[in-house]
């Protein structure tokens, strides 16, 4: 994994930082000398990551938090910001790619979809905004995904959420550009975490995948992690207002 030491001691913000995708982003940012803090309503996984990386010399808080609150959001993200100073990095990862069926879709059910896979990340770049204007900059990443761009069907909710995602950070990398804070997506394809593996992956679904894909092998979370420390670095000073997909040439 490349160094990118401008990364050190930056503190940076992670939603959904317990499991999956979200701990590979949180061990990445954190072996390059960041200050991390997670949020996430898991509070066995994140407590255990946190253990884990603090044994380690890392500087991690994990903050419980149902991101679908936005008054608890933006509490976890003062409690971070007292503890790690301003936040100069997020990265909005926090989704739940719940299927289920049009017909059955309630109100309620439809609110709770948006609120766990859209809401927060607005509500959290807007939380850290000011911590970027006083610092001179920042970068913000919003994951997004390919399913929308794929044609996923079994979950609309997901796939119309994400797709809202590239909408947003268009419209923020325009109104935070002036404060040389940058917004980029990345949208990722099948991603092997443990959900999927336990969940979904099927020998017909692996073959599936793999006549998709371009590249054959497997797509882990630490491949996510790559792009997103690139994005967050110096080195990506320039780019903003751009979705990277990640999915081994599926779309």
């Amino acid at each position: 994994m490349a160094i990118y030491t401008d990364l050190k001691e930056k503190t940076v913000l992670i939603t959904g930082g317990a499991s999956g995708i979200g701990a590979a982003l949180v061990d990445a940012f954190a072996a390059q000398g960041a200050k991390v803090g997670f949020l996430d309503r898991d509070e066995t996984a994140g407590a255990a990551l946190s253990d884990a990386l603090a044994a380690k010399g890392q500087q991690v808080r994990f903050v419980p938090v149902d991101l679908r609150d936005t008054e608890r959001l933006r509490a976890g993200i003062e409690t971070v910001r007292a503890e790690l100073g301003g936040i100069t990095v997020l990265v909005n990862n926090a989704a739940h790619d719940e299927r289920h069926a049009t017909e059955e879709v309630t109100e309620a059910y439809f609110d709770d979809r948006i609120a766990t896979n859209f809401k927060h990340q607005f509500f959290a770049s807007q939380a850290v905004l000011p911590d970027m204007k006083a610092a001179g900059g920042g970068a913000i990443i919003c994951m997004s995904s390919i399913s929308w761009m794929a044609g996923f069907g079994g979950m609309a909710l997901y796939t119309a959420s994400k797709s809202a995602v590239i909408g947003l950070i268009r419209s923020l990398a325009r109104d935070f550009g002036p404060f040389n804070i940058r917004v980029n997506a990345v949208s990722p394809g099948w991603i092997m975490t443990q959900r999927q593996l336990d969940l979904w992956l099927t020998p017909e679904a692996d073959a599936m995948r793999q006549e998709r894909q371009a590249l054959k092998q497997r797509l882990l979370p630490a491949d996510v992690a790559k792009l997103a420390l690139f994005l967050a670095s110096d080195d990506a000073r320039v780019i903003t207002s751009q979705n990277y997909i990640i999915d081994g040439g599926w779309v």
